[in-house]
């Protein structure tokens, strides 16, 4: 859940706090790539072999693939979707579970970067995606509001900023001093299980018709269609809807789209401490939430390994982590055991703004979310399907980079 800066965090990152620390929390090599959410048996989807024909093949079934396909289903188009990995394999099953209105940058940011209307704007469209959300998935989401806490006077003074920001644009915000700290309360924000998500939109996505496949890597995209290793897709349109990598599957993006490593640790449940809302902090480098159980889902940390983040190798390391064990024990005063830790792949463009566009001759792509990507890419991937099915991309228009 990285939300993005203007600034970097200077003196307030982690690294400096704990470069010289040596690593007192060895890693558990058996919870490597663990994902806390992964709780539950799963549906599995034959990978594709052999040539077919859709309307529409769609790249990717996380969240925005996966709405994307039962959109242009409810549209009244064939459609094939296609996974590298598992429904949910990716960033959209791994991340930090939160549902957060607005966009990566805090709204105050956005106001400069994009000018107050289109921030304005911008951020309801993604309050209604995450209300729609909600009550479509009402058993897997809960929404007790969002903490952004101060880590230092100065993030403090930042806060304060976005706070005014968003009042004068009429957005529901508050000022917040509790047991985690100061900052701002969002109440209209959430969290729920990304991967059961997930999930729950595949089988909704096949009882309405849908073939979905699993482990189908995508070789190529071309006039005719997709490409995998065993099959040809042939289709009037392709949206490739992943986030991290996504510059390796349409490298016409490279340059505008980077991916980057999340990392992320869960624990036991813990009685000895009690988060009613989730929180991020410093900047939006760290994140958590206490689920209902008790347990500790806790990611972030980035800046700490560095350039070594920029990679889409989705292993977790002893820097980024040992880091996370520092935050998990010192500021949140947890002493359950860790019980899984995970990273992703996800990406970050340059001007903010997610990738929402054709990019090529019928095909479209949807991505490069800035690690908050679980309600706008369920908003984008529906406003691709009618895209298509409606020639209708008035809502794709209003997330187009500036940079393009």
């Amino acid at each position: 859940m990285l939300r993005l800066r203007l600034r970097p965090p200077s003196e307030h990152s982690l690294r400096s706090r704990y470069q010289e620390q040596s690593s007192s929390f060895p890693l558990e090599r058996q919870l490597i790539n663990s994902p806390l959410w992964d709780d539950a048996p799963a549906t599995t989807y034959a990978p594709l072999k052999g040539d077919v024909s859709t309307d529409v093949c769609v790249v990717g079934l996380g969240g925005s693939g996966l709405t994307c396909i039962v959109e242009l289903r409810r549209l009244g188009l064939s459609v094939v979707g296609l996974d590298a990995s598992t429904v949910g394999g990716g960033a959209a099953g791994r991340n930090g579970g939160f549902l957060l209105a607005g966009l990566a940058a805090f709204h105050h940011d956005a106001v400069v970067r994009y000018g107050r209307e289109r921030a304005a704007m911008l951020y309801r469209l993604t309050q209604a995606e995450l209300d729609r959300i909600a009550s479509m998935t009402t058993e897997l989401v809960d929404r007790p509001g969002s903490l952004r806490i101060a880590d230092s006077p100065e993030e403090r003074a930042d806060c304060r900023h976005q706070l005014d920001a968003m009042e004068e644009a009429g957005l529901e915000a508050q000022w917040y001093s509790g047991p985690e700290g100061d900052g701002i309360l969002i109440p209209g924000d959430g969290v729920f299980n990304p991967l059961a998500r997930c999930r729950a939109l595949a089988a909704r996505a096949t009882a309405l018709g849908a073939a979905l496949h699993e482990q189908s890597s995508v070789i190529g995209i071309d006039a005719s269609g997709v490409h995998t290793a065993d099959a040809w897709v042939h289709c009037r349109s392709v949206v490739v809807a992943v986030d991290g990598r996504l510059e390796r599957l349409l490298p016409e993006l490279a340059g505008r789209v980077r991916t980057a490593r999340l990392q992320m640790l869960a624990t036991a449940p813990a009685p000895d401490v009690r988060y009613t809302r989730p929180v991020y902090t410093r900047w939006g480098y760290d994140y958590w939430q206490q689920r209902t159980d008790g347990s500790i889902a806790l990611g972030g940390a980035r800046d700490v390994g560095g350039d070594a983040e920029w990679t889409d190798d989705v292993v977790p390391t002893e820097p980024v982590q040992t880091a996370l064990e520092h935050r998990l024990r010192d500021t949140l005063h947890v002493s359950a055991p860790v019980t899984h830790r995970w990273a992703a792949s996800v990406g970050y463009t340059t001007d903010g703004l997610p990738i929402a566009e054709r990019v090529r001759a019928n095909v479209w792509a949807i991505g490069g979310y800035c690690g908050t990507g679980n309600v706008i890419g369920a908003l984008l991937g529906r406003a691709a399907a009618r895209a298509i099915a409606r020639g209708d991309g008035a809502l794709l228009d209003a997330f187009a980079s500036s940079t393009v």
